[in-house]
């Protein structure tokens, strides 16, 4: 897949990319290491991320539906209002990551420690979290 003109393929190196915007639909960017990235207003939708490094990596309104992100390492991520829904989060360490207002609805959070996560008003595969 090519991203800005650049091939871009399972382990990629994209530390410290600037991807405001891309069109990363149904992209293998599996183990690809994204440390700090700007996926900013990205359409991640379908997108395979499992095993990616995405530590501090900026998400802001980027399009997670139907991504794959298990075990991939979140933790303390802001994914507040983000669509994951169908997402494939089992394993994922979301550590007191923002999943407030998030729709998690049809996610498979198998495997996922949700203590300390604000999930307040996000929808969840069974329901949304009142208060």
């Amino acid at each position: 897949m090519k991203v800005n003109g650049y091939q871009v393929e399972p382990g990629a190196r994209l530390s410290g990319a600037n991807l405001i915007g891309a069109n990363l639909f149904g992209a293998d960017l599996s183990d690809a290491s994204l440390y700090s990235a700007n996926l900013s207003d990205a359409n991640l939708s379908g997108a395979n991320l499992s095993g990616a490094d995405l530590t501090r990596a900026a998400l802001w309104g980027a399009n997670l539906n139907g991504a794959n992100l298990s075990g991939v390492d979140l933790s303390g991520v802001d994914l507040s209002g983000h669509n994951l829904s169908e997402a494939d989060l089992s394993e994922a360490d979301l550590t007191g990551a923002d999943l407030s207002g998030a729709n998690l609805s049809g996610a498979n959070l198998s495997g996922v420690d949700l203590s300390g996560v604000d999930l307040t008003g996000a929808t969840l595969p069974n329901g949304t979290v009142h208060g």
